[in-house]
């Protein structure tokens, strides 16, 4: 199956750099060099979207926020800031994952590789779930408590599909990161931490119960 990677930077260099290296890796290549090229080139259903953060008039923030509730890929950012507080930001406004720039090509790869595997595993479930009143729906991506549809962002789904389907299992936050952000990297707790407290943040408005119990000095667990 050939993939389509749509790339998003305004530095033609670096978009050049990338279309030939993907290209050689055997990716059908989109590219854009700013965000209202971003909003034209989705229309190709890329299958994953490389994403510079700092670009002129639409940042990238700005147009992942703009097509994440239409646009169901990975979505990787590339940016050349190291503050947390940007790399949060990137991750809450439906970002999977994100690269510092400069990259190494084969650790880009390797991100992009394991996003499509993820994706593609996550496309042959088709599988419903209930616990006690709360229903998860893995195939139609949808959370429901006593019928009424709880809504949750790309990445909240994630870890909420990732966590219920190994309920009683304690996972640190390197094992969160390796199985729902699809890469084996070091992890970001605060970034772990803030998509669970929305998380907890949404279903409270439902009900009382706590489903990702936090397990002190190690991580966290499904308690559906």
């Amino acid at each position: 199956m050939t993939h389509k990677i749509l790339l998003v930077d305004d530095e033609k260099d670096i978009i050049k750099l990338l279309y030939d290296f993907f290209s050689i890796q055997g990716y059908l290549v989109y590219t854009a060099l700013n965000g209202l090229e971003v909003l034209e080139k989705v229309a190709v259903q890329p299958d994953i979207i490389l994403l510079d953060i700092n670009m002129p008039k639409m940042d990238g923030l700005e147009v992942c926020k703009k097509i994440r509730d239409h646009v169901n890929c990975p979505i990787i950012f590339l940016t050349a800031k190291i503050e947390e507080r940007d790399r949060i930001n990137g991750l809450l406004v439906g970002g999977d994952d994100y690269i510092m720039k400069p990259f190494s090509l084969d650790e880009l790869k390797a991100r992009v590789e394991a996003h499509l595997r993820r994706e593609e595993r996550n496309h042959n479930r088709e599988n419903v779930r209930f616990h006690n009143d709360l229903v998860i729906n893995y195939s139609g991506r949808i959370v429901f408590y006593n019928n009424q549809e709880i809504l949750f962002t790309k990445i909240e789904f994630d870890l909420i599909e990732f966590f219920s389907l190994h309920a009683g299992q304690v996972f640190d936050k390197e094992s969160i990161y390796e199985n729902v952000w699809g890469y084996d990297g070091e992890g970001d707790s605060s970034i772990i931490v803030e998509h669970i407290r929305r998380i907890r943040q949404k279903i409270s408005k439902y009900t009382d119960k706590n489903y990702i119990e936090t397990v002190w000095g190690v991580g966290y667990k499904w308690i559906g």
